[in-house]
């Protein structure tokens, strides 16, 4: 058995509806829940194609995310959907601990430049049990991609400035983390900036979030309000 035949992925997805607040300056509510479904549904599209994964579990209670994690073949999960980023988060690896997992991976919802290529990557640096491999945001302050073996072997807490935090908490629990770069896992989307800096990344080519953006005018907008 390799040894990530029995790492699971888990990725939070919070009620779209009212997501992405913080896009509120440049994008109306429909444009935003629209964004934000079509970059969950290429996120999970991504996670469903690691040849890595063993499998994956989606904690939300939304319905159309529960939709397409259904027919992906996730597993959904309910508990900690509401409880945030780290609460979902922990209430995944909580359950796949119980199950006796080898080790989890979480990936948020808005990576929509990430592919299952760059997942397998992340996994295949990943060490021997107890392990830790972090693949962080593009300015280095969010951790886009997380590997913890055995799932619980180190306490999470996300947020806009949980890289060097995740560091130093896999440090506490006497393991060196390993640290991996992939350009479409680092580029999340929160801002009005992050937009900007999608929309120049050679990987975001061919993604129906830039297909979408243009679509909206986006690239324009930014222009407009110099944004990027």
């Amino acid at each position: 058995m390799s040894l990530s035949a029995d790492i699971w992925a888990i990725v939070p997805v919070k009620e779209l509806e009212g997501a992405k607040q913080r896009l509120a300056p440049l994008l109306s509510p429909a444009q935003r829940r629209a964004l934000i479904e079509v970059m969950m549904g290429e996120v999970l599209e991504a996670v469903a194609g690691a040849r890595s994964l063993a499998g994956f579990l989606v904690v939300t209670l939304d319905p159309r995310a529960t939709a397409v994690a259904s027919r992906l073949g996730a597993r959904v999960v309910t508990d900690g959907a509401r409880d945030g980023h780290t609460g979902s988060v922990t209430a995944g690896l909580k359950l796949l601990a119980g199950e006796g997992r080898g080790g989890m991976i979480t990936l948020p919802g808005d990576i929509p430049a990430a592919t299952s290529g760059e997942i397998d990557a992340v996994v295949a640096a990943h060490r021997a049990a107890p392990s830790f491999t972090i693949s962080p945001a593009h300015d280095d302050l969010g951790s886009n991609a997380v590997i913890c073996s055995p799932p619980d072997s180190v306490p999470l807490r996300f947020g806009e400035n949980s890289y060097f935090p995740h560091l130093a908490a896999a440090r506490r629990c006497g393991i060196e983390p390993t640290v991996i770069r992939q350009p479409g896992i680092a580029m999340d989307i929160d801002h009005p900036v992050d937009l900007a800096a999608f929309l120049r990344l050679p990987q975001s080519a061919g993604t129906r979030t830039r297909a979408l953006l243009e679509e909206m005018g986006v690239p324009k907008l930014l222009a407009e309000q110099k944004i990027g």
